[in-house]
């Protein structure tokens, strides 16, 4: 005799939360799936942005409980802190890859390339995990950091698929975050485009994935997780890896794998919205508050005013790689008379036109900006060089110079900078 059982797969992972129902016939007689597969009745991908937890209360209010009969969790990092029943997320990789695999081939290997790592799962004939395959733990070429840089430059993942057929990379580092993202701001800065940044992104992300695939036969291979949306990275493991295999649930991979996991085994009954968490032991040494040491800390500023006729001012730019600044201060007693902050979004010079402008319209709520005289225009951070050319100014110094100028106009006795 057959039943009907619902089951629940969550996966918390380095920057998403996942969510998968799916519905089986099991054989009373086996405990076993019949042969249909199970359907997949809802999934949904949350971002977490560092909140896994609150992410995870707001996924699961909407759930219909009455419908689920069992509830299985997996994920690195956080499925300890959950009074779920969990499972590893190899063991969770081995459940799903067996319900998606090929009917007419084998996999050598699952690539499971996520926001915050990279790993090849190795498997035998029988679809069983031999071998974890890892790289190192920079961030540079995971799929979270590929986002930040998209951020950056304002555009959207969409954006990026559109341009990944036909666009030329540029080449940036893989070596190092650091190094990876200051090509990037050098290369918008130098007016690369931002398609050709982006590809080269995703062409870095696609040789990471190669490197830990020197091992293994590059041909019907599985790729799952987050950065399977990637289309930049796509088109370049196309290229390398013949029969390459994305399934469409590759997003929720290891939280379908719980859910499958849950049919056929016994699970913790679900203890409700509000004792889903456990009590969590700090995993690292607490340091007592800063606020008790204020009276050692002193504050300093400067004077602020409105723009007077007869002003004799100057200009401060500080054009960095994801936000740009600037200040009019006036000459005489340096004073500041407007100031303003924003997004570079990858285009340095835009961003300068877009802070002259904001810094205009503050002046004219005091004066009439033909009755000021600006007399200089300084200008520092990594997209100093373009602005500067832009603003046809020789005021052009880097962020040391302007750390420490700043520094000693606060306090003549400071001998240490903290950015």
């Amino acid at each position: 005799m057959n039943r009907t059982v619902t089951t629940l797969g969550l996966c918390l992972g380095a920057s998403t939360v996942s969510v998968v129902t799916i519905r089986a016939r099991l054989n009373d007689n086996t405990g076993r799936s019949t042969f249909e597969p199970p359907e997949i009745l809802h999934h949904a991908v949350y971002p977490h942005d560092g909140d896994p937890k609150q992410t995870l209360h707001k996924a699961l209010q909407s759930v219909a409980w009455e419908t689920i009969d069992k509830v299985a969790a997996t994920g690195r990092k956080f499925r300890q802190f959950l009074n779920l029943s969990a499972i590893a997320e190899p063991e969770a990789v081995e459940y799903a890859y067996n319900l998606l695999k090929p009917a007419d081939s084998h996999c050598p290997a699952v690539i499971s390339a996520g926001g915050e790592t990279f790993m090849v799962y190795v498997l035998n004939p029988a679809g069983q995990i031999a071998n974890v395959l890892t790289g190192n733990k920079c961030a540079a070429g995971t799929g979270e950091f590929f986002l930040q840089q998209l951020r950056r430059m304002d555009v959207s993942l969409e954006e990026a698929g559109l341009w990944a057929e036909e666009t030329e990379p540029y080449h940036v580092s893989g070596r190092c975050s650091v190094f990876c993202k200051s090509d990037c701001t050098h290369a918008t800065n130098k007016g690369v485009p931002k398609a050709r940044v982006t590809a080269g992104l995703g062409k870095m992300m696609a040789n990471k994935v190669l490197e830990l695939l020197k091992k293994v036969e590059r041909r019907n291979l599985m790729l799952v997780g987050g950065t399977a949306r990637n289309q930049m990275m796509v088109r370049y493991l196309r290229e390398a890896i013949p029969g390459l295999i994305i399934p469409k649930e590759a997003p929720y991979f290891e939280a379908l794998g719980a859910a499958v996991w849950a049919l056929t085994n016994e699970t913790r009954p679900f203890p409700g919205l509000d004792h889903l968490f456990s009590a969590q032991t700090n995993r690292f040494d607490v340091l007592p508050p800063l606020k008790p040491f204020m009276d050692m800390v002193t504050f300093k500023t400067m004077a602020r005013d409105a723009a007077r006729t007869g002003d004799i001012c100057l200009l401060g730019l500080d054009v960095g790689s994801t936000t740009t600044k600037a200040v009019l201060v006036r000459q005489s007693d340096c004073a500041l008379l407007a100031s303003i902050y924003l997004r570079t979004n990858g285009d340095p010079v835009g961003a300068s036109r877009q802070c002259y402008q904001a810094i205009l319209e503050q002046v004219q709520q005091s004066v009439d900006p033909g009755q000021i005289k600006i007399v200089g225009l300084g200008v520092c951070g990594s997209g100093r060089q373009i602005a500067g050319l832009h603003a046809l100014t020789d005021g052009v110094i880097n962020e040391i110079i302007a750390h420490a100028t700043a520094s000693v106009y606060f306090d003549r006795e400071v001998d240490t900078i903290f950015e």
